[in-house]
């Protein structure tokens, strides 16, 4: 069975996930890859204001396709989310609360999560143009002039994730391992 959460994610909301189980996300996301949280750390480091609030907000790790005629992106599949790891606890810090993305987190990435109270959450790679089914409403809010990689506002409904790192830490790549070296 699937749970239904929406955004902005409250601390109830996160403490009740656990590692392993099914979500359906309804609400806002953003999108950031590694050039907009390159910037985005950047910006932080020089004490200037961001050009999103992430409080209590889930960012995707995503570099949509053009949209074609009529729908409001392209197909929208995860990237690997180690390559945000080093921006991941400047931006935990600021109240960024969620991540979507494909495959496994640092040990330093999962103490962050535990630390701030987030969750990291799996989307399925290979599955964006399903994934982009769930998108109602897409619309550049930052760096434009990074084409796929700027940040985009996304409104969805019935979006479809996995727990991946839960606020206490457990971890499914973690666990799954162990559930078959038995």
């Amino acid at each position: 069975m699937e749970k239904r959460i929406t955004t902005p994610l409250t601390e109830e909301t996160l403490r009740s996930l656990k590692a392993g189980e099914n979500l359906v996300i309804d609400g806002v996301i953003y999108t950031g890859r590694d050039a907009a949280h390159k910037r985005l750390v950047e910006t932080m480091d020089k004490g200037e204001p961001l050009p999103v609030d992430f409080t209590g907000q889930i960012i995707y790790y995503v570099g949509p396709c053009p949209a074609k005629p009529g729908h409001p992106i392209g197909s929208a599949g995860p990237t690997t989310s180690g390559r945000m790891d080093s921006y991941t606890p400047a931006m935990l810090n600021v109240g960024l609360k969620g991540m979507i993305g494909k495959g496994n987190r640092s040990a330093q990435v999962v103490e962050a999560i535990k630390e701030y109270g987030a969750v990291y959450l799996l989307a399925i790679g290979g599955a964006g143009a399903l994934l982009a089914k769930c998108v109602k409403k897409a619309e550049v809010v930052a760096y434009e002039e990074l084409g796929p990689e700027a940040i985009f506002r996304l409104e969805v409904e019935n979006f479809p994730v996995v727990v991946g790192v839960d606020t206490e830490g457990n971890d499914i790549y973690v666990e799954g391992r162990k559930a078959y070296a038995r």
